[in-house]
């Protein structure tokens, strides 16, 4: 095997009302396509998919949808999210949810 070195930065923010001023404030500093990864529909139900959404929309990102992300996800669905990844270019994994959803996206960076 040859010798590299791999890094991938995650930040995680938590609370109330923070989704809006921490797209606002990270948004920019990526590419133009995000892959939208969550699990099995109750940031639907919530609302946060809704304004994360418009988030992206308003920062004119182009969304690629990656959902159904269930808990302990399975190597069929970090290889669906790496094709993904890879057929739509993706500059961005915003991971919207619990572990599961956030570990998934962690082996589909890779």
């Amino acid at each position: 095997m040859n010798t590299f070195t791999y890094q991938y930065p995650t930040k995680v923010c938590f609370g109330e009302g923070v989704t809006i001023d921490s797209l606002k404030k990270e948004l920019p500093k990526y590419g133009q396509i995000v892959l939208l990864a969550y699990g099995g529909g109750s940031i639907k139900r919530n609302g946060i998919y809704d304004v994360v959404v418009e988030a992206l929309k308003e920062a004119g990102k182009t969304i690629t949808e990656f959902s159904g992300i269930m808990s302990n996800p399975t190597y069929a669905k970090v290889q669906e999210g790496a094709k993904l990844a890879k057929e739509h270019n993706i500059d961005f994994i915003l991971a919207v949810g619990g572990g599961s959803v956030s570990d998934c996206c962690k082996i589909v960076s890779a």
